[in-house]
């Protein structure tokens, strides 16, 4: 049987230590990742994000953002949908690869940001992509990226 240097499993099941999940309203979030390229593997992103300033951390926990554009009145059913999953409505972002204002043709199209806090790695984020990918096709709406967020080191200021 395999040792594990983390103390193992009956350590970890009844450990007092408690780590506190991210908050993703903290003003010292920066973007660590960001993928608005359909074509763009999310393994590549993430290969980079791991070397390019401000670097992602894949053991520390990251606020993962989806960027959708839905049809208005799809707007509060997506939203319940994804809370199914563990995702909130975040703020509302202008993104900037596509200039202030741009929004792909969706008719009577609004901007939603969907959010969670989890760590993060091409896996699951290739699957969340695609979820979020097929909650806004079926509601006549798309999607134009996701990015993920993460306290700047002490000597980086915020985005």
């Amino acid at each position: 049987m395999a040792k594990s240097t983390e103390g193992g499993w009956f350590r970890r099941l009844f450990s007092r230590s408690t780590v506190e999940p991210l908050d993703p309203t903290r003003e010292d979030l920066v973007t660590v990742a960001r993928c608005f390229d359909d074509a763009q593997a999310c393994s590549a992103v993430l290969d980079e994000a791991a070397i390019t300033a401000p670097v992602w951390s894949a053991a520390a926990e990251v606020v993962l953002r989806h960027h959708l554009v839905l049809p208005a009145h799809e707007v509060n059913d997506a939203a319940a949908i994804a809370a199914q999953d563990g995702y909130s409505v975040g703020p509302a972002v202008d993104v900037p690869e596509f200039g202030v204002g741009y929004r792909p043709r969706v008719d009577n199209g609004v901007p939603l940001v969907l959010q969670r806090v989890q760590l993060l790695d091409a896996l699951h984020c290739s699957q969340e992509r695609s979820r979020m990918a097929g909650l806004a096709q079926r509601r006549g709406g798309a999607v134009l990226g996701w990015d993920a967020l993460q306290p700047a080191p002490p000597d980086t200021a915020p985005d």
